[in-house]
C-alpha cells in the first residue's frame, strides 16, 4: 500500500530522514516510534506532501505523493492543530469534512453519535471555535475528522498525547477497530511504547533519521523497545 524507496529528507546539509526501503501493506496497523528529532514527524509530512523529499520517493497505493493528488480521497490524517479550523465550531468542520468527502449531514451526523463517549460531552453543541478548545479537545476533533467518509489511510501523529486516561483508553479501542478492516492501513507515531504497542502490529523505530528497528508487535516488543531506548 505504501512504499518508500531511497527516501531522504537534508536541511542545510543535515539529513533529518533517510530511509532506503520501506514497505508497509494494505491493512497493516503500523507504529512508528523514536525520540524527539528521530524524524517520524518528517516522514508523515512526507507521506502526505507537506514537504519535498530531498532524493527518492513514497507512493501510497501505486501513486507518487508528489507527483499527484490521487491518493488524497482515500487518505485521512491529523498532525496537529494546524489541520482545524480555527474559526469554525466542531460541527461546522466535521460538517465540512464532510462535504470534502462526499458524505452527507446525516452520515456525519451518524459518526458522531458513535464517538459520543471519544467527546465526553466537551465537544458537541458547545458552540465554541475550535481555536478555543483546550489541546486534548482540538485532538479529539482531528481525530474524528479522519474517520469521515471511510478511508482506506488514517495517519495519526502523536495521537496520545494531550487526552487524559479515560480518552487514551476510548482512542485505542477506535484504533483498534480501524486495525480490524483489511482494507484500512493505520500509520501511528507515537513517544508513549506501551501505547503504540497495544494498537500496531508492527512497530519501527526511529534513530536520528534511520531505522533501527522494525519488528512484529509480540508480548516482547515492549520490553525489546523499552531497553533499546534506555541505552
Amino acid at each position: 500500500m505504501i512504499i518508500a524507496e531511497n527516501l531522504k529528507k537534508t536541511y542545510g546539509g543535515t539529513t533529518v530522514l533517510n530511509i532506503p526501503e520501506l514497505h508497509i501493506p494494505k491493512g497493516q496497523s503500523f507504529g512508528l516510534v523514536g525520540n524527539n528529532g528521530a524524524g517520524k514527524t518528517t516522514f508523515f509530512s512526507l507521506l502526505l506532501d507537506l514537504i519535498e523529499p530531498t532524493t527518492g520517493k513514497i507512493r501510497n497505493n501505486k501513486i507518487q505523493v508528489n507527483t499527484s493528488e490521487d491518493w488524497k480521497p482515500f487518505t485521512a490524517a491529523f498532525i496537529d492543530e494546524s489541520f482545524l479550523i480555527g474559526y469554525l465550531t466542531a460541527e461546522e468542520y466535521f460538517y465540512f469534512i464532510g462535504d470534502l468527502r462526499g458524505q452527507n449531514k446525516a452520515d456525519v451526523d451518524a459518526l458522531l453519535a458513535k464517538h459520543t463517549d471519544f467527546f465526553n460531552g466537551e465537544i458537541l453543541n458547545s458552540k465554541k471555535y475550535l481555536r478555543d478548545l483546550s489541546k486534548g479537545n482540538m485532538k479529539k476533533v482531528g481525530i474524528v475528522a479522519t474517520l469521515i467518509g471511510k478511508p482506506e489511510v488514517v495517519i495519526l501523529d502523536e495521537p496520545f498525547a494531550n487526552l487524559d486516561p479515560t480518552t487514551v483508553s476510548r482512542l485505542k479501542k477506535i484504533i483498534r477497530e480501524l486495525a480490524a478492516d483489511p482494507q484500512v492501513t493505520v500509520l501511528v507515531s507515537s513517544h508513549d511504547l506501551m501505547h503504540t504497542v497495544e494498537v500496531c502490529d508492527r512497530i519501527v523505530a526511529l534513530n536520528k533519521g534511520e531505522i533501527v528497528k522494525d519488528i512484529r508487535t509480540s508480548a516482547e516488543t515492549l520490553k525489546e523497545l523499552e531497553q533499546f531506548f534506555a541505552v
